[in-house]
């Protein structure tokens, strides 16, 4: 069954009666050559466990399933469990999991279907993007890659550079724990029925540790989020507003990072926030 060709697609919703749900972001991928590039950033063997969210009709599970030891799909929607009973007929290492990614008790799931050398491949419902990527990165330890596709502004948020107007809080919090790379980008006319956005795949590599040693990790994020809270504002306004902290505290952490506190905090790479609440940490905990 060749899931890639609209006609067969068309003609397999038709006989199983499924109406897509748009809010659930149900746009199935007919592209083969965008499936292969997915494969190839994956780089499956044998021996990876994998896990996917939103199996959809099964496009991209039959092709895991292919290069992979185990595939565990979390899927949300019930009512796509006739076809994928049919799509995935014959395939002994896949096991669908009915409920939301956001609340399954992922990491009993991952020791069950995906341990020990497990990843992601996902083409991930985009309404839930950012709390979807929070949870993985949240359960770094446990994958060796992540290979996501997503919507193009989103994509673009997570490899923008300091001072783009795509920079920002998520960019930051995704470097900070991983590695960020574009794989492709993705036209809406590769799926069926066509969103009303295009997409792209983005491979995310776990750090270990962030590339520089963080003393509190709480606090970083503390002032990434300060800095990003007023744009607008010179990031020693910004984080005396967003850390309750008067300029006076907060200079001395500023000249001894070497950061001119005129600057905006958007400018600021994931390094330079890093320096930056290492020299904060010990100053906030005096003042």
């Amino acid at each position: 069954m060749n899931l890639t060709s609209p006609h067969v697609v068309r003609e397999l919703l038709r006989r199983h009666g499924v109406t897509l749900h748009r809010a659930l972001g149900q746009n199935f991928l007919v592209d083969a050559n965008i499936l292969r590039k997915i494969l190839d950033a994956a780089e499956l063997s044998p021996e990876t466990g994998v896990l996917e969210i939103g199996a959809g009709i099964g496009t991209l599970t039959r092709a895991l399933a292919e290069h992979a030891r185990h595939v565990l799909v979390i899927e949300l929607d019930r009512s796509l469990r006739p076809i994928l009973r049919e799509t995935l007929a014959g395939v002994e290492n896949v096991h669908v999991e009915y409920g939301d990614f956001l609340k399954v008790n992922l990491p009993a799931l991952l020791d069950a279907y995906c341990a020990p050398l497990c990843q992601v491949v996902a083409n991930i419902p985009y309404q839930i993007t950012s709390p979807l990527i929070t949870r993985l990165l949240e359960h770094k330890a446990s994958f060796t890659r992540m290979v996501l596709m997503m919507q193009k502004e989103v994509a673009e948020r997570l490899l923008a550079k300091p001072g783009t107007g795509e920079y920002g809080s998520m960019t930051v919090f995704v470097r900070y724990h991983a590695e960020v790379r574009l794989v492709t980008h993705v036209s809406r006319n590769s799926f069926l029925p066509p969103p009303k956005v295009d997409s792209a795949v983005v491979r995310l590599d776990p750090r270990a540790e962030p590339p520089l040693p963080v003393k509190d990790e709480k606090r970083f994020f503390a002032v990434v989020h300060a800095a990003f809270g007023a744009r607008r504002k010179t990031l020693l306004n910004a984080l005396s507003g967003g850390l309750g902290q008067p300029r006076e505290v907060l200079e001395p952490a500023l000249e001894r990072a070497g950061i001119d506190p005129k600057r905006r905090g958007e400018t600021l790479s994931l390094e330079e926030f890093i320096t930056l609440s290492n020299e904060l940490h010990g100053d906030l905990m005096e003042a």
